[in-house]
């Protein structure tokens, strides 16, 4: 596959601080859901995550994992029940239902539910009214509502497990690569970016398209094409000064986990920024953190609400993200669009 050089648009809002839409508004909504999505648009998001895994007949779908029993109502089909299985992904053993032993017609047959309840209670409301959305119908909602908003909505899609998927031949990025394009993203400007925790797809990826791809980078660990090849790198060399030198040359940012950004002080209180989004930046690197989320657990002592026990209450997810913001990351993650719009409206007003 040749790569495309033809420019489309670029969004004006990539310019400024992104709000991407994480899984859709997965705090208001079963995650990786039409509805969710669509929340997410109406709640202001440049930009909608569909993390992509791939069906038994090679279509791309949108689950955060390949393991469906925690956001299905598979386990409850009859029909079903001898496909759980044991496998090893990415070097774990995973018991449950996986996309690869599902058709598409047959993942239709399924319904979402609410992957956290005890963080979302308000979201079990929902079980069961939404499918499974594949890449496709992903793309055609991000066109129909940049059309009906006058809005550009771009769309930020992650490869799942891209080596466990090759493994098994049905490799991603070919299929992902071929759908963009057919669908007029082409181009460093167009309004998408490919992400990827490995490094060998990314880099695949960069022979076949100008689209612009993120690095992603966990706090501890290592990518698992590294583990693969024996290569004992983890992500925190890829962070270092010349390990993101070498990411620019092909991937155009980064998306590392928030703490390594701002980590917490010994209290769990949120600490001081890191060198990371300036050393980025002087390699050439956008800086988009994940996963800003609104509920206790997910945020910093001092900004939890008034039970910081409680799973569910929300805290002040508004100065986590001022904080992100006034260390200069380009956009971010969250669960919650329409708390991450507020944010960068109050940031650009400052």
């Amino acid at each position: 596959m040749r790569v495309e050089n033809a420019d489309m648009p670029l969004a004006k809002e990539r310019d400024a601080p992104v709000v991407i839409a994480h899984r859709g508004a997965s705090a208001l909504r079963p995650e990786h859901t039409i509805a969710s999505y669509r929340k997410a648009i109406e709640d202001g998001a440049d930009f909608i995550e569909p993390d992509l895994v791939i069906t038994r007949d090679g279509v791309l779908v949108a689950r955060h994992e390949n393991e469906i029993s925690g956001t299905t109502d598979v386990a409850a089909r009859p029909a079903f029940a001898a496909r759980k299985t044991t496998r090893v992904i990415d070097n774990e053993r995973v018991t449950g239902w996986f996309t690869e032993d599902f058709t598409l017609a047959e993942l239709k047959t399924l319904r979402a539910k609410e992957r956290i309840p005890r963080n979302r209670p308000a979201n079990i409301r929902y079980d069961g009214q939404f499918d499974i959305p594949t890449l496709q119908e992903v793309i055609a909602l991000a066109q129909r509502m940049s059309a009906l908003t006058g809005r550009t909505i771009g769309i930020y899609p992650e490869t799942k497990h891209p080596s466990h998927f090759r493994s098994i031949g049905l490799p991603l990025e070919e299929r992902l690569v071929e759908q963009l394009h057919a669908a007029g993203y082409k181009g460093r400007h167009a309004p998408v970016y490919i992400q990827s925790f490995e490094v060998a797809n990314l880099k695949e990826i960069r022979a076949m398209t100008a689209l612009p791809l993120v690095q992603l980078l966990a706090a501890a660990g290592q990518p698992e094409d590294f583990r693969r090849a024996g290569d004992a790198r983890g992500y925190r060399d890829i962070a270092s000064t010349a390990g993101l030198r070498e990411v620019a040359t092909y991937a155009d940012a980064i998306g590392p986990a928030k703490e390594m950004v701002i980590g917490r002080d010994g209290s769990g209180r949120l600490g001081v920024p890191s060198s990371l989004v300036r050393d980025a930046h002087a390699a050439g690197l956008r800086v988009h953190p994940y996963t800003f989320r609104p509920e206790n657990p997910f945020l910093p002592l001092d900004l939890r609400g008034a039970d910081p026990a409680s799973p569910s209450q929300r805290g002040d997810l508004g100065k986590e993200l001022a904080a992100y913001l006034a260390a200069g990351v380009d956009g971010f993650f969250t669960d919650d669009a329409a708390e991450g719009r507020a944010a960068v409206e109050a940031f650009r007003r400052k």
